[in-house]
């Protein structure tokens, strides 16, 4: 059955939003999914954004009734936020920051983090289901069961620099929602995705060929830079995606936590302690006052009130204030710095014994990673054809600026960004940016989804992605064995830089040999700035930051009626799948049963990969 609506869903660490779609519409338009939501104890309301908070209610507090579920034990969404500065053990929040964290097992129930056993916890995955599964029964809530959530085309958005795993286990969510036709989309490019779909045709009048639009989104859990070039093809403008950022943990959730830390020495001056479980609330409590502040400059101060020591689910509670003052100073200087182009993230010490959270990026300054992308990609539009090669720039040259992100909404924190920004581009003979209209920063994300189901039908302006990077296979040498000495290897490239998801790599017929019936490592690597190794091109050697190992993987390849070690001649064959995971095959030369093959799939395990065979 062909599905009626394209659905674009924003799976967001502060909130969720979704927007939908009528594929057959003559003029389709774009409208947001009001969800109803518990917004406090019994009362039920309709908001746009659904917060990304799952609260386990305590037995005293009772049901959590929805329509469609009278006996929830749960809540998710505004009340659990609310809730969640009263009672913050029993509160989950950044699960899409903890999707994307490799050092921990993200299918065990950990969160919340440190809660005492009576607290049912759940894991990563589990909170992103259940964010969609809400979402899913808000939308039949509305919509009527016919159509259902899960029988429309799913654009889901994942932050650009998602690595394999992190996109793998989102799917997974996604999967335990009850989603089956679904589509993956970067967040920037959903972004511009909406703004073009907003401004109809007069985008035309903003970009132009020759244009480098950069994306700057800056989120609840994290920042995201994102470059795409404007060309001209036959006449017509097209929009290619030639440069993406790295992971950067560095958000809302940062800030909250520095504001957090000023009302705390507030109630340290006035003699109050403050123990982990208070500060916990205390941050959230720090999140709906920065909220407010920055999208309203009118407002001198906001109040924030925690739980007092001893207080259980109710109690008195301790009370101080944010100031507007504080929060432009220690948002715009701290997070937002006056730095040169030549500034970069500094690392600082760690210590040798750490509590278990999240990695947060060690350098807080946005305008440093910001400053560290631009000169790491100064070469990205060399090989976009009617892009001249400018020697001597020290950084990409973005033309036009787009912000997106819930941070962004600040106006103080955006101009910082710009000023700094033309003064870098000023000094490197460049011209100021133009800055594009603001969306709906909130809801673009959805909307920018929702649109692109509708390009992937031919409906609109699609912007060419594939890999922000180049993916390589480790070949072991054969040679003698040399006490202390390991063998060679050389990096074969299975999936060259802007490879499209659905798409097979064109590999030589170079034989290899794989070990079968033992435990062996697969070993991939991965470059942002090697852009033109074609598929198939084996490195002997490689200069210091151009390729980057990826977590290798730990795997025993069943021999299926061979001997355990024999080494089995093989040819490899490697495709992205539509998710955006690199998929290498081993096809053996002559296989013991027809279709006989194995699959490595990279990023999906706890040791970054899966392995299956099919035959």
């Amino acid at each position: 059955m062909t599905a009626r609506f394209v659905v674009g869903i924003d799976l967001g660490t502060t909130h969720s939003a979704l927007a939908f779609a009528e594929s057959a519409a003559e003029k389709p338009r774009t409208e947001v999914l009001p969800i109803l939501q518990l917004v406090a104890r019994g009362t039920l309301e309709e908001r746009t954004l659904l917060p990304s908070f799952y609260y386990a209610a305590h037995e005293s507090e009772g049901a959590q009734g929805l329509p469609w579920d009278a006996e929830r034990t749960f809540v998710v969404g505004e009340y659990a936020r609310t809730r969640g500065i009263d009672a913050p053990i029993r509160l989950v929040s950044s699960a899409k920051s903890w999707l994307s964290h490799a050092g921990v097992d993200r299918r065990s129930a950990l969160l919340p983090l440190g809660a005492p056993e009576d607290v049912e916890k759940i894991s990563p995955v589990e909170a992103s289901w259940r964010y969609l599964e809400h979402l899913a029964e808000a939308w039949v809530h509305r919509q009527g069961k016919e159509p259902s959530l899960s029988a429309q085309e799913i654009v889901l958005t994942v932050p650009a620099s998602f690595d394999a795993a992190a996109r793998d286990l989102t799917v997974e969510a996604a999967g335990l929602a009850g989603f089956e036709d679904l589509t993956l989309l970067e967040e920037p490019q959903a972004a511009l995705y909406a703004w073009i779909d907003a401004a109809g045709e007069d985008w035309r009048k903003y970009i132009h060929p020759g244009d480098v639009i950069l994306v700057v989104d800056v989120g609840g859990g994290t920042t995201d830079f994102s470059a795409i070039a404007a060309t001209e093809v036959n006449g017509s403008l097209v929009l290619e995606r030639v440069a993406v950022g790295d992971h950067i943990l560095l958000g809302g959730d940062n800030m909250d936590l520095a504001l957090a830390h000023v009302a705390r020495q507030k109630f340290v001056t006035e003699g109050k302690e403050l123990d982990r479980w208070q500060m916990i609330a205390l941050t959230h409590a720090a999140r709906v006052a920065k909220e407010r502040l920055l999208s309203d400059a009118s407002i001198e101060s906001m109040p924030i009130v925690v739980p007092s020591r001893g207080a259980k689910l109710l109690g008195s509670s301790l009370r101080t204030e944010l100031l507007q003052s504080e929060v432009g100073k220690i948002l715009v200087d701290g997070f937002f710095p006056v730095v040169g182009a030549n500034a970069r993230p500094a690392p600082r010490a760690r210590g040798g014994l750490t509590q278990l959270g999240l990695p947060y990026a060690q350098d807080a300054g946005v305008t440093r990673h910001l400053a560290a992308f631009l000169g790491r990609h100064a070469r990205a539009l060399d090989r976009i054809e009617g892009f001249p090669k400018r020697e001597g720039r020290t950084l990409l040259h973005p033309t036009v600026l787009l912000f997106n992100g819930g941070v962004m909404k600040g106006k103080v924190l955006a101009d910082r960004i710009v000023s700094t920004l033309d003064a870098w581009l000023q000094a490197d003979g460049g011209a100021p940016v133009r800055v594009l209209p603001a969306a709906d920063l909130d809801l673009a994300v959805a909307r920018g989804a929702a649109t692109y189901g509708l390009v992937r039908k031919g409906r609109g302006l699609r912007i060419r992605g594939g890999t922000a990077r180049a993916y390589y296979v480790g070949i072991e040498s054969a040679v003698p064995a040399v006490p202390g000495l390991e063998p060679p290897i050389s990096a074969l490239c299975v999936a060259p830089f802007g490879m499209e998801e659905g798409t097979e790599a064109a590999l030589p017929p170079q034989e290899l040999g794989v070990v079968v019936g033992e435990p062996v490592r697969f070993r991939f690597f991965g470059s942002s700035v090697r852009r033109d190794d074609p598929a198939g091109v084996e490195l002997e050697s490689w200069g210091e930051g151009e390729l980057d190992e990826l977590a290798p993987m730990e795997v025993t390849l069943p021999a299926d009626g061979r001997r355990e070690g024999d080494v089995v001649p093989v040819r490899l064959r490697s495709s992205i799948t539509e998710v955006g995971t690199l998929l290498v095959e081993a096809v053996p030369i002559e296989p013991q049963k027809p279709g006989e093959k194995w699959k490595v799939e990279l990023g999906v395990r706890a040791h970054g990969g899966e392995v299956a065979v099919e035959g």
